[in-house]
């Protein structure tokens, strides 16, 4: 018998908040209260501008018979482990990027309300808005968002995806397809790093769990008192980001600091989530990091999640809890998704609630 799969849709959603780009567009010198973060100010960010995540070669880790396969394979392990983030380079999605890069800055100019007919519905993660908003207190993040959920195909709820421009549909399917193979690629380099069956690791991800999510953040007459997005690790496996225009914003926490990260021209910057830290019980590590906002110019940025499928439980793998012993927990992926989608983003909060506490 088939075993009946609950799609994510159903496990709750955000609430409803003003629409930033919206809001922005008026110039007001003021901005409302639950968007001031004063913490800002005071957190150290690094001016070493040498001070970068790995760059990783692709084509070096897509056959053994690459003179420089080892040593990429072994650049792969360390950039997991002590870094948590690399860049990627040479992954042969380019096209897809670019193509992706068009629609999504034509969604956002798009008028208000042709935008808010994408707009989230209650109890469902899906659409256009803001995310993680669990009450009517907490701060909020000075950017909006398009998410949808392309895989698994058979979960996929049109009824977000955006009608114009009209290329959005054929643009995105290509585009998830294409990343997806690079997240699979990655994850087979990761296994053999870890010294686990990749072929088990890589049937995990089949039918995964793929969103994307479109970010906005407008500017800012006071963008040193908002964040674009709240300081977090991601929730899922592995993320597979995009920088749509040239304003930076993304930053990384390393050793106490913020490290603003400058793209590589046609990298996709890749980060370890947490279900990925789980999984290798440790060993690669999700790290947290943030988005701030410029004074004067609109961020764009598109972010791929990868999760394993919903019939995966999210734990340790076995044989690399065989020396050292679980350092997590075990959950349900629906389990595991309830409890990230009541979560608002807070660092590395939710991993901390899947840590065994050693004795």
């Amino acid at each position: 018998m088939e075993t009946e799969v609950v799609s994510v849709m159903e496990y709750g959603g955000s609430l409803p908040v003003e629409n930033v780009q919206q809001m922005a567009s008026h110039n007001s010198k003021d901005i409302p209260h639950r968007y001031v973060r004063l913490e800002i100010k005071i957190e150290k960010v690094s001016v070493d501008g040498s001070l970068q995540i790995p760059v990783i070669d692709m084509s070096k880790l897509d056959t053994e018979k690459s003179a420089d396969y080892n040593q990429e394979l072994l650049k792969l392990h360390v950039a997991c482990k002590e870094w948590g983030f690399f860049q990627l380079i040479n992954h042969g999605a380019s096209e897809e990027i670019e193509e992706m890069k068009v629609v999504t800055s034509e969604f956002f100019e798009l008028p208000l309300e042709e935008k808010t007919a994408y707009a989230q519905t209650p109890n469902n993660i899906e659409g256009y808005g803001q995310a993680f908003v669990v009450s009517e207190d907490q701060k909020l993040d000075w950017g909006d968002m398009l998410f949808l959920l392309p895989l698994p195909v058979s979960q996929r709820n049109m009824r977000f995806w955006p009608k114009t421009p009209a290329s959005f549909t054929s643009t995105l399917e290509k585009y998830s397809i294409e990343l997806q193979k690079v997240a699979v690629k990655l994850l087979t380099s990761m296994a053999i790093n870890l010294d686990i069956d990749p072929e088990k690791l890589i049937a995990s991800y089949k039918d995964c769990n793929q969103g994307i999510r479109m970010n906005y953040y407008p500017p800012c007459v006071h963008a040193d008192k908002v964040i674009g997005l709240t300081p977090h690790s991601d929730a899922t496996g592995l993320t597979l980001l995009i920088q749509v225009n040239e304003v930076q914003g993304l930053q990384i926490k390393k050793d106490g600091e913020w490290v603003p990260i400058k793209p590589v021209v046609g990298a996709i910057i890749i980060n370890i989530g947490d279900v990925m830290e789980i999984m290798s019980n440790g060993q690669y590590s999700s790290i947290e990091h943030r988005a701030v906002v410029d004074f004067k110019k609109e961020r764009l940025s598109i972010a791929a999640f990868h999760s394993p499928n919903i019939t995966t439980e999210i734990g340790p793998l076995p044989n690399l809890v065989e020396k050292k012993g679980e350092k997590y927990k075990t959950l349900s992926h629906e389990e595991y998704i309830r409890l990230v989608i009541a979560s608002k983003l807070d660092g590395k909060s939710l991993l901390e609630h899947m840590r065994i506490q050693q004795s």
